[in-house]
């Protein structure tokens, strides 16, 4: 790994020293992409079939998964790893449970009812990868939010495995969270299959889950066509920062670095730390570490692009931090969590030495669908409130328009919209001819003896 001193790099060695990996999609995987969604949408299963042939050799005559298909997978897997599934579904339930949406409802001035209510989406697609990592953690953490907004249609896509099979741990995690509805197909096609509807896929609102560059592709194409569907945030390669001082330990720092650096050859691992003392024991602790581990080939690509800073202090180390903006951050300090309050830019953050980011991927509670490559400035993690749609209410009162009316009218008409200021105006012309009526009826009723 590179150990680089921040206070000897210039401007221009700062910038490169931050440099996320390149991963602007290509012109080729944009164009790729549509190609897919073009054939998808004009040929429907039979398109989809002709991609399993292509992208994946396996014939794929139905891509639905059958009821035989979920129990075979339920058989494969063991009770500990059921159990697993299961434990981290309860934790994952309870956190977002607790952040459901809050309606509301309250009289902003008397006689003016203002209110906001929650709806969920009413179709949406989950793509779960299944590639070098299938991963049944990513089916928990879309189906278990999407179940608690109390979206009607949740539909799952998962790229087949040998023999036209999906995986068992992803088929088992989607039947826990009360995902049925599963089809085995990947990729862009799984995409355009969800976003317009096949014979068998039903179209839905708003996409979800990660997946290779045709696939974050396919989902920035249809997000862009207003008879497409939504995405859910924008995506890059996964990373990690740490803030270290020298009460950190340094072969915990490199077992947290490696295990982001295995996601994918784009992966990016940073730490910045005051002490250069431990820079050099955990550079040393990596090296010795990735000896262990099963995924080298990634590992050696993405290590080569991993940093470590040594910076003059923690105040450093924040703002460096903040102008990054990391999709995981790790602070392994002696008081971890008085950093807290000026940390705002950051996907999900983890205190002190024994938070390691893989509970967070996995079973803590909190969402693993976060946002990259800087885009924590201005997005958060998933949440239940991805899945739903906040739609407001207004009633206004005769005495509410009576009073409020006067201000609607005068604005509109500084902005000079005349029709808006008119569909006010002629509802106070009313309230003023039919009090005029009744002051007349109150003065010509007979006075009581």
């Amino acid at each position: 790994m590179q150990i680089l001193d921040w206070q000897q790099l210039d401007h221009a060695g700062r910038a490169a020293a931050l440099a996320r990996p390149g991963f602007a999609l290509q012109g080729r995987t944009l164009t790729q992409a549509q190609a897919i969604i073009d054939a998808v949408r004009a040929g429907g299963d039979a398109a989809v079939a002709r991609c399993a042939r292509e992208f994946d050799d396996i014939d794929l005559s139905d891509p639905a998964v059958s009821s035989a298909e979920f129990g075979a997978a339920r058989a494969a897997l063991a009770a500990a790893d059921i159990a697993a599934i299961e434990r981290a579904i309860d934790n994952v339930e309870r956190f977002h449970r607790a952040g459901l949406p809050a309606e509301l409802s309250l009289e902003v001035q008397p006689g003016v009812r203002c209110e906001r209510l929650t709806r969920a989406i009413g179709a949406v697609g989950l793509y779960v990868p299944a590639g070098s990592a299938p991963l049944p953690s990513t089916v928990v953490m879309l189906a278990v939010p999407a179940r608690i907004a109390g979206c009607p249609q949740r539909v799952l896509c998962t790229p087949p495995q040998r023999m036209g099979r999906a995986n068992p741990a992803v088929l088992v995690a989607a039947e826990l969270c009360g995902i049925t509805r599963v089809f085995k197909i990947g990729g862009a096609q799984a995409i355009a299959a969800m976003a317009y509807g096949t014979e068998s896929v039903p179209k839905v609102a708003k996409l979800f889950g990660p997946g290779n560059a045709w696939v974050t592709a396919a989902k920035q194409l249809v997000a862009a066509d207003p008879r497409g569907a939504a995405l859910d945030m924008p995506a890059g390669p996964s990373e990690v920062l740490v803030i270290a001082d020298d009460s950190a330990r340094a072969e915990f720092i490199a077992a947290d670095l490696l295990a982001q650096a295995e996601h994918d050859p784009q992966a990016q691992a940073l730490l910045l730390t005051s002490s250069a003392e431990l820079a050099e024991a955990v550079a040393a602790a990596i090296a010795e570490q990735m000896h262990g581990l099963s995924r080298q080939v990634i590992l050696r690509q993405s290590i080569a692009q991993a940093r470590i800073l040594v910076v003059p202090d923690l105040a450093a180390a924040v703002a460096i931090c903040e102008a990054y903006a990391p999709e995981h951050l790790l602070i392994q300090t002696r008081d971890p969590r008085a950093l807290l309050p000026q940390i705002h830019s950051a996907g999900s953050v983890f205190l002190g030495p024994w938070s390691p980011e893989t509970t967070g991927d996995y079973c803590s509670g909190p969402n693993h669908v976060l946002p990259t490559y800087g885009y924590a400035r201005t997005y958060s993690g998933l949440s239940v409130a991805d899945f739903t749609r906040r739609m407001t209410v207004q009633e206004l009162s005769v005495k509410g328009l009576g009073d409020l009316g006067p201000t609607a009218s005068r604005l509109a008409r500084l902005e000079g919209l005349d029709a808006h200021a008119a569909a006010v105006d002629r509802r106070l012309g009313v309230l003023a001819s039919k009090d005029t009526v009744e002051q007349a009826a109150g003065k010509a009723a007979p006075q009581s003896p």
